[in-house]
């Protein structure tokens, strides 16, 4: 059986190849759990490098599950964004953003097809040879460099413009939930970009907007509606916290047992765009009671 210490010196990066690909935290725990198992069946001594042998085993896995994903997706009800990866507050030190795990990137990649995603994220993040990623994907290390080349066409050409500042995408953030809890939606006007983009992913699960809302008038006026609805004052909890590497907001109803969880996008001071998570099963992951 393979030395149970190398796999966790790779467990974190293993973990962060599979988010990245499945765009699931339980898809990318399943992952390592299934890569942690064939690694254990390993002989001692067989993978030299125990680092490519891993990266090639959880990407294939990856792969697969993202293969098998593909059709529930597309019928899926309303916009499909990625389970959302919440943490304390980042440290005000760090003073740029990692795009590769943000909610807005990791949305364009699900533009692109199970063969050039795994090849972006492998080679485009992860620096990973491309005869490396051929074994994973079934392909020629030539036919994986044109996968990885078109995927990077696509990304540049989709990807939302968004600020890499920590500092202006926080300040942006914290404006609005001020504006949201002091119920001033004309200074929430003014923190929004005239061509906002709002998407609601609510799985068909809870109520949520089937179609992204568009336009900075149109936006606040379904925030407005939202919180009308569903804030109650000392029940509803709203905190910025880190979500999947910027900062976000995490609103929580102990009482009632929900949670939606929102991550922005920011640019030249103003929020672009706003993904909100609200189908429960997204959100099974999280602590609510370490949340509210």
């Amino acid at each position: 059986m393979a030395e149970h210490i190398e796999f966790e010196r790779q467990r974190s990066r293993l973990w962060g190849i599979a988010y990245r690909i499945t765009g699931s935290v339980a898809d990318a725990d399943d992952a390592v759990q299934e890569a942690w198992l064939r690694w254990q069946r390993l002989p001692d001594g067989e993978a030299e490098n125990p680092r490519a042998y891993l990266t090639t085993v959880i990407s294939r896995i990856c792969y697969d599950q993202l293969t098998s994903a593909r059709a529930r997706r597309e019928t899926y009800t309303g916009p499909w964004l990625p389970e959302p990866v919440v943490t304390e507050a980042g440290p005000e030190d760090r003073v740029t953003l990692d795009e590769s795990v943000g909610t807005a990137l990791l949305t364009v990649l699900e533009r692109l097809t199970p063969a050039e995603r795994t090849a972006f994220i492998l080679h485009d993040v992860f620096a990973v040879p491309f005869p490396e990623i051929a074994e994973a994907v079934g392909r020629t290390p030539d036919s994986v460099r044109q996968l990885a080349s078109r995927a990077r066409r696509r990304v540049r050409a989709d990807a939302p413009r968004r600020s890499v500042d920590r500092g202006e995408h926080r300040k942006a953030v914290e404006a609005f939930l001020a504006a949201i809890v002091g119920g001033d939606f004309e200074e929430l006007l003014n923190i929004l970009d005239p061509e906002v983009i709002w998407r609601s992913d609510g799985g068909g699960k809870v109520t949520a907007a089937r179609l992204p809302v568009v336009g900075a008038q149109k936006v606040a006026l379904f925030i407005e509606n939202l919180v009308r609805r569903g804030f109650v004052p000392g029940r509803t909890r709203l905190s910025i916290r880190e979500v999947n590497g910027a900062p976000g907001l995490v609103v929580v109803h102990p009482e009632e047992g929900w949670a939606a969880v929102y991550s922005f996008t920011v640019h030249q001071g103003l929020i672009t765009g706003v993904d909100a998570t609200l189908n429960p099963d997204k959100l099974s992951h999280l602590d609510l009671d370490a949340l509210s």
